[in-house]
C-alpha cells in the first residue's frame, strides 16, 4: 500500500488585493476543514502576519511563520522584480518547496512572478517544456478545464500537446471525469480552419492516447461538449477574463431586473434558492485557484481579489492534488506520450 503523501503547504500571504487578513481567514477555514494538513507555512512580513493571526484568532499549531521583507507587486515586471527583490515573499515561499520543507505553494500575487519564480527555482517535470495554467470553468452540467489560461502567449504545437495531456490528467483526477474529451479551441470545427499553430497541434494530438475530439468552437465551451479545451496562453487568458466578466455582468443584470418592481421581487423570492445556486456555480471564488501544471511541485495561483472562501477552496484543492499525486500522473503520461509519438514518427 502506498504511503500517504506529506501535506505541507507554503502560502505567500502578501500578494492579494485585500491584505493578509483575508488570506489568514481562508487558511483558518481550511485548517478547520482538513485534518490531513500537516503544516501551513505563512510567508511574508512577519509583523503584519502575526498581527493578522492575532486579530483573526488563528491559533492552530500547524501554522509556521517565515519572514520575507519584500513584496512583489502587480506593477513589478516578473523577472526584473525577482532580481531586485530577492527577499520577496513569493521567492521565499517557492524556496520552501525547493528545499523540501513544503510540497506545495499558494499565492494570490503577481501571476508572472509566481510562474517565473516557480519555473526558475523548481524547474519543470521531466518531459514538460513549459508550465501552463489550468482554469476550471463551469458548464451546464459540470465543469471543464481551460489550458493554457495565461502562462505562455507564444506556444508551439509540442507545448499545446503537453497542455492536452496535463489538462486531461487534471480533469480525470481532480474533476472525476472518467475519459475526458479533449479539444483544441479554433474558429471552426473543420480541419482547414484555425491557425498554423492549431492545425499543427491537431496533427500531433491525434497521435496521443487521449479521447481527442479535434477542434472545438466558442459555442461548445459551456454546452457540456468538451472537458479539456487546449489553447495558447494569449487566447486562453482572453477567454478566461471574458468569461469571468460575463459571469459578473449576468449576475448584476439579473439583480437589477429581479428587483425592478414588487412583482419581480416576489418572483425572485420564490426562485432565490435556484438563483443562489447559479451564482455559486458562476462565482470564481467557488473554484479557489488555478493550478500551474507541469512544475516540479504543486503550485496554485489564487485570484488577487480573492476573499477568504476562495483561499480556503484553493488550499483544499492543493490538498486534493497532493493526495491524488497529480504530478506523478502527469510525469507518467508525458513519458508515455513521448514514446508513442516517437515510435509513430520513426515508423
Amino acid at each position: 500500500m502506498a504511503s500517504q503523501p506529506t501535506m505541507r503547504i507554503a502560502v505567500d500571504v502578501m500578494g492579494g488585493d485585500h491584505g493578509c487578513g483575508v488570506v489568514i481567514d481562508g487558511i483558518k477555514l481550511a485548517l478547520e476543514a482538513e485534518s490531513a494538513i500537516e503544516e501551513i507555512h505563512l510567508v511574508g512580513q512577519q509583523g503584519r502576519i502575526e498581527s493578522a493571526i492575532k486579530e483573526h484568532g488563528l491559533t492552530d499549531s500547524r501554522v509556521v511563520v517565515h519572514h520575507a521583507e519584500e513584496v512583489l507587486t502587480m506593477e513589478d515586471k516578473p523577472v526584473e522584480g525577482l532580481r531586485r527583490k530577492k527577499d520577496c515573499s513569493i521567492l521565499r515561499a517557492v524556496n520552501l518547496v525547493r528545499d523540501g520543507k513544503a510540497e506545495a505553494v499558494l499565492s494570490s500575487g503577481n501571476t508572472g512572478g509566481i510562474l517565473a519564480a516557480s519555473t526558475i527555482r523548481l524547474r519543470t517535470l521531466p518531459g514538460v517544456d513549459r508550465p501552463s495554467i489550468g482554469a476550471v470553468m463551469p458548464s451546464q452540467e459540470g465543469s471543464w478545464v481551460l489550458i493554457d489560461a495565461g502562462a505562455n502567449p507564444d506556444s508551439t504545437p509540442i507545448n499545446l500537446m503537453q497542455n492536452a495531456i496535463m489538462g486531461s490528467v487534471y480533469a480525470r483526477e481532480m474533476l472525476g471525469i472518467t475519459n475526458p474529451r479533449v479539444g483544441i479551441l479554433s474558429n471552426g470545427s473543420e480541419e482547414i480552419k484555425g491557425t498554423e499553430l492549431t492545425r499543427e497541434t491537431l496533427k500531433v494530438c491525434r497521435q496521443l492516447d487521449l479521447n481527442f475530439i479535434n477542434f472545438v468552437e466558442g459555442h461548445d465551451l459551456f454546452g457540456d461538449k468538451v472537458d479539456v479545451v487546449v489553447t495558447d496562453g494569449f487566447v486562453g487568458n482572453i477567454v478566461l477574463k471574458s468569461c469571468e466578466a460575463l459571469g459578473m455582468a449576468v449576475i448584476s443584470l439579473l439583480k437589477q431586473e429581479l428587483t425592478s418592481n414588487p412583482l419581480r421581487k416576489l418572483g425572485a423570492l420564490f426562485a432565490s434558492s435556484g438563483l443562489k445556486s447559479m451564482k455559486r456555480r458562476m462565482d470564481p471564488q467557488t473554484y479557489g485557484g488555478a493550478p500551474m501544471l507541469g512544475l516540479n511541485g504543486i503550485v496554485f495561483k489564487v485570484h488577487g481579489s480573492a476573499r477568504a472562501r476562495a483561499v480556503q477552496n484553493a488550499v483544499l484543492q492543493v490538498v486534493q492534488a497532493l493526495r491524488l499525486r497529480i504530478n506523478e500522473s502527469i510525469s507518467r503520461e508525458i513519458s508515455l506520450a513521448q514514446e508513442r509519438v516517437g515510435s509513430i514518427q520513426a515508423a
